[in-house]
């Protein structure tokens, strides 16, 4: 693959990053600039490291996911969703979401990338230097993801409880999109 390629792939596979980091935007007011920062990491991260499995495994990995690849990117993105709206509609604040931890940061990372893993098989066929576009593609999710953090926080003036619902309508609206 050609650089221009690359990096048409690396926004492609990043949409998703923007979109759910865009949802985490919306909730966030503390913190900000490390919590932008520990999404955009984990979506890079993941992005950038999906391919290296499935380029170095072609066939392997690749086969037993790809059949049920998007009903795993539904399960993730279906209960993360509905625990962002069960949380908007809580009285209690301590049972409101605000999914930062290790374990949520992961599930993003996992959802948002299975897409990569079969890039990954593309790459290899390709003979695409593996190396390059890895770091195009991590790259590219680490950016989409910040943008999408702070565009989220920008227009995050309206109130939470709303914000809320929307993020996890969005997470919801991925569920879908993933088994269409």
């Amino acid at each position: 693959m050609s650089l221009v390629e690359l990096i048409f792939l690396s926004i492609a596979l990043g949409i998703d990053c923007f979109i759910v980091s865009f949802s985490q935007g919306l909730i966030f007011t503390k913190n900000r600039t490390l919590n932008s920062l520990k999404l955009a990491f984990t979506m890079g991260g993941f992005q950038g490291g999906m391919p290296i499995v499935s380029f170095f495994s072609t066939g392997l990995v690749s086969g037993y996911v790809e059949s049920c690849a998007k009903w795993i990117v539904f399960g993730i993105f279906a209960i993360l969703g509905l625990n962002f709206i069960i949380g908007a509609m809580s009285k209690d604040e301590k049972i409101k979401l605000t999914c930062i931890s290790l374990r949520c940061l992961i599930s993003f990372g996992i959802a948002t990338s299975i897409d990569a893993l079969g890039a990954g098989v593309s790459l290899k066929f390709t003979d695409t230097n593996i190396l390059t576009a890895v770091v195009i593609i991590g790259l590219g999710s680490f950016l989409l993801s910040l943008a999408g953090f702070w565009s989220g926080n920008r227009i995050s003036k309206l109130p939470s409880k709303l914000l809320e619902t929307i993020g996890g309508l969005i997470l919801m609206g991925l569920a879908v999109k993933a088994v269409l």
